[in-house]
């Protein structure tokens, strides 16, 4: 009898997991808090560490652009081949420019190039961290009186809120283009007509909520990967988890954010 009721009081209650699950989530939740302020307090104070943002901003934008620009300019081929059947059941294949221009401007070219960026660039910035960290180089720069964070994450942020937007708009105009070659292989329309069609709907909010919307996604996508990075363990199984995290999490989190843009994009329009 006393050896089953030790057994029993050896396994944790169902009340005890779920607490401590809990507790673990609002310590997470405390610690991404402290990453960010960390972040804003060193991110304006000197020294700045201009060459190695610059050095991200080419790893980060330049070295994106052959699957950003195939990805826009499919992206945009491909909704104007879907959206002209039913344009033409209403006799109305003429609004398919100012469609199209709608629906990359205000949607899909800062949602697009978003997960793309969070798949090819979050990843790597976990790995990154992550191998960095758990091989203790992060450990050795704070011994040789540096500052890692202002290296590896200050200038990791700053390069991803800068040329998201820059990629963005770069995939708004591919996915023109491609939208454009459909529409002259079937309709004619000439390069000008084209353009003047698309933009005549377009307003400035539109471009500028886009904007703003992928300087967001862009700090989203950089300060996930940071922080998971920043904070892996565990060996290598560490590295392959922050890198996988920081993709899954970046992504959910873009989501969810481009629900409360719209909403309040859509409120002021």
């Amino acid at each position: 009898m006393n050896t089953s009721n030790e057994d029993a009081s050896a396994v944790p209650s169902k009340k005890y997991v779920l607490s401590k699950k809990a507790d673990d989530f609002f310590i997470n939740i405390y610690r991404v808090y402290k990453f960010i302020a960390r972040f804003f307090k060193e991110a304006f104070v000197p020294p700045y560490e201009w060459k190695e943002i610059i050095r991200q901003c080419y790893e980060i934008g330049y070295k994106s652009l052959p699957l950003i620009s195939l990805t826009g300019f499919i992206t945009g081929l491909v909704f104007t081949k879907q959206s002209r059947p039913s344009l033409e059941t209403f006799g109305a294949s003429s609004w398919l420019p100012s469609l199209i221009s709608i629906a990359i401007i205000r949607a899909l070219a800062p949602l697009v190039t978003a997960l793309i960026t969070a798949g090819k660039v979050g990843s790597n910035i976990g790995a990154e961290l992550g191998s960095m960290k758990v091989t203790e180089q992060i450990d050795a720069m704070e011994v040789s009186a540096t500052n890692p964070f202002k290296f590896l994450v200050v200038s990791r942020v700053i390069a991803t809120s800068v040329m998201v937007p820059i990629l963005m708009l770069y995939t708004g105009f591919v996915g023109m283009l491609g939208s454009f070659l459909n529409v002259y292989a079937n309709e004619q329309t000439s390069f000008k007509a084209f353009f003047q069609s698309a933009f005549s709907t377009i307003s400035f909010l539109d471009i500028s909520s886009s904007v703003l919307k992928s300087v967001l996604y862009g700090f989203t996508i950089g300060i996930t990967g940071c922080y998971q990075g920043y904070h892996a363990s565990n060996g290598t199984q560490g590295v392959g988890k922050a890198a996988n995290t920081a993709v899954v999490v970046s992504m959910f989190l873009i989501f969810i954010e481009e629900m409360i843009v719209v909403q309040f994009v859509n409120a002021i329009r």
